[in-house]
């Protein structure tokens, strides 16, 4: 990326009837960052989110879809978003959760980062992070999670659980999407975990996470303990040394 120029930065949201969360967020998103194309990557959504991002397009170049036919994981959306700015020669890609729990006005600060780091993460557990609206259980859960996944993947972030980050392009396209384990919210941890195997640099931003405005998280305990499990097997490749990177061309003969 050339840093003395406006990287070219794709924006991703995942999505599964947030229609009333992107009337607002859209517009937001632009607000803060105007050059910024948007990809929506919608899992056929009851609500007309897909509907509403097509008819988004049809007067904004910048907005662009990928409409599956189902539920098919939060990880194989993100992997989508991340092929398309791969495929499409971006220099930035920014995940955020389309239900405003993760605010665009800390977006310009996640893209300044990457002008230090391969990776920066949108961070809750950093000396300005905060988090509103929780209650201690849910508070215990994440601080859990996080610690389970720097145990076992030799992560040094102090929130790797949460989808905020913004990453450059170049360094996640040497890694073989093919070999990924998790399909839901283990993919977080997943992916910073192979990022650190093709020897991306981190740093964290602090923002403040916000309850979502409207409609209701798709966690539940069954995604809980996945993603719990495919952290340990991603523990056991890490020991193990299995492979994260694209073979090169000569090796994959």
């Amino acid at each position: 990326m050339n840093e003395s120029a406006t990287p070219r930065l794709l924006v991703t949201l995942c999505t599964y009837n947030e229609k009333e969360n992107l009337e607002q967020l859209i517009p937001e998103i632009h607000h803060h960052l105007p050059y910024a194309a948007i990809l929506v990557i919608d899992d056929n959504s009851p609500d007309g989110t897909g509907d509403y991002v097509k008819s988004l397009k049809k007067t904004d170049s910048r907005i662009h879809s990928i409409h599956r036919s189902g539920k098919l994981g939060l990880g194989t959306a993100t992997i989508a978003g991340f092929q398309y700015a791969i495929e499409n020669h971006y220099d930035l890609v920014l995940n955020l959760d389309a239900d405003f729990s993760h605010p665009p006005r800390f977006m310009p600060d996640l893209v300044a980062a990457t002008e230090q780091a391969d990776v920066a993460i949108g961070s809750r557990y950093v000396p300005g992070g905060k988090i509103e609206g929780w209650g201690p259980k849910r508070y215990f859960m994440s601080g859990a999670i996080n610690w389970y996944a720097r145990l076992l993947l030799r992560l040094k972030s102090r929130d790797c659980s949460g989808s905020f980050r913004c990453y450059r392009v170049p360094k996640l396209a040497e890694i073989d999407f093919k070999l990924l384990r998790a399909k839901g919210y283990a993919f977080q941890e997943e992916i910073l975990y192979r990022c650190r195997r093709v020897g991306c640099t981190f740093q964290e931003v602090p923002f403040t996470f916000e309850e979502r405005r409207y409609g209701s998280s798709k966690i539940n305990m069954k995604e809980a303990f996945s993603a719990l499990w495919v952290m340990f097997v991603l523990g056991i490749d890490n020991l193990l040394g299995k492979r994260v990177k694209v073979l090169p061309v000569e090796s994959a003969k």
